[in-house]
């Protein structure tokens, strides 16, 4: 817990830094602090709470002007490159400011992760401790994990590119809002009904891993913008027999491994060009304010969802895929 501390509050002493240093180079683009700050906001607030964190992250992305297209030049007027022009590709990749907000809200994914290690320190204590045969729980409660993480690593990975060129819009959004809700709204019917004549599953621990890889090929709609990771994790925990709460906990730490992935993806293959776009300081800044909100959303949601269920989220997302129609298609 005092690494992980120790990380959150470097990010933040890193982030009041000059995000360039004397004689460094400026960034290609302005990312506000203001700009920094609400996304890091959206993403923490939205990554666990079942309503759709990269929805929320290309409509603010958007509404925050950071969709440009437009090839940048660096201070010489000469041409940024993402992936320089070469034989097999003579047009290259122009380095974009799209392009840079699209990894950035990925990669302040890493705040949220930081949070989950903080919170649920004890179950990640387990796990170790069941890798090293001390703990039976913890070991079964990594295998879990790992089956439930595999499906959505494997289809991701094959993926990703067409899930770039194809679902990353306005329109994909509404559909996927609309969709997840009616799905939120029959496994809340499901459970309901469950709960008056069966046992429900005391821990996440105590899945079979063929439920457990159940969840992982659920949560592969997720890579659906607009669907949510959280909330087809918990639908499917909700199908296993986990109670609600039980079931946003498994969901909390099925995100760690995917939400390290997908950082660590889309950082080794855009991080660079992000850092000659917007500089380091904000960049920080947004995995700061990220890790603080998401630590609040995810104390929220697990009270919320021991009182309440999951169909308030679901109204949530009818209402938001209506405003969103208005605004962008009416």
């Amino acid at each position: 817990m005092r690494i992980i501390a120790s990380i959150l509050l470097g990010c933040l002493t890193c982030s009041l830094l000059p995000a360039n240093p004397a004689g460094a180079e400026a960034p290609a683009a302005e990312l506000s602090v203001r700009d920094a700050i609400i996304l890091g906001v959206v993403e923490g607030v939205t990554e666990f709470l079942p309503i759709s964190s990269t929805g929320h992250l290309i409509i603010t992305t958007r509404l925050l002007g950071l969709e440009s297209t437009t090839p940048l030049a660096n201070a010489a007027g000469e041409p940024l490159w993402h992936k320089p022009p070469t034989p097999a590709n003579p047009a290259g990749e122009p380095l974009t400011l799209k392009l840079a907000a699209d990894t950035y809200i990925v990669v302040i994914q890493i705040g949220a992760i930081l949070a989950v290690l903080l919170l649920y320190y004890g179950q990640v204590h387990h796990m170790l401790l069941g890798l090293l045969g001390r703990d039976s729980a913890g070991l079964r409660l990594f295998r879990n994990l790992l089956c439930a993480f595999m499906p959505v690593a494997v289809v991701g990975l094959l993926a990703s590119g067409w899930i770039e060129r194809h679902l990353f819009s306005i329109g994909t959004v509404i559909l996927a809002l609309i969709i997840g809700s009616f799905l939120m709204l029959y496994a809340e019917y499901r459970r309901k009904r469950r709960s008056g004549i069966g046992r429900e599953i005391r821990d996440p621990s105590d899945l079979y891993a063929t439920q457990a890889l159940a969840i992982g090929f659920i949560q592969c709609l997720a890579l659906w913008p607009g669907m949510s990771r959280s909330m087809v994790t918990i639908v499917g925990g909700y199908f296993a027999g986990l109670s609600p709460t039980r079931a946003a906990e498994f969901s909390f730490l099925v995100g760690l491994p995917v939400l390290a992935g997908a950082a660590v993806v889309k950082g080794w293959r855009s991080g660079p060009a992000m850092i000659e776009v917007f500089g380091w300081g904000n960049v920080l800044l947004g995995i700061f304010v990220a890790a603080v909100s998401a630590a609040i959303a995810v104390k929220f949601l697990v009270t919320f969802l021991s009182r309440q269920g999951l169909a308030a989220f679901a109204v949530y997302r009818l209402v938001l895929a209506a405003l969103l129609a208005g605004v962008f298609y009416l």
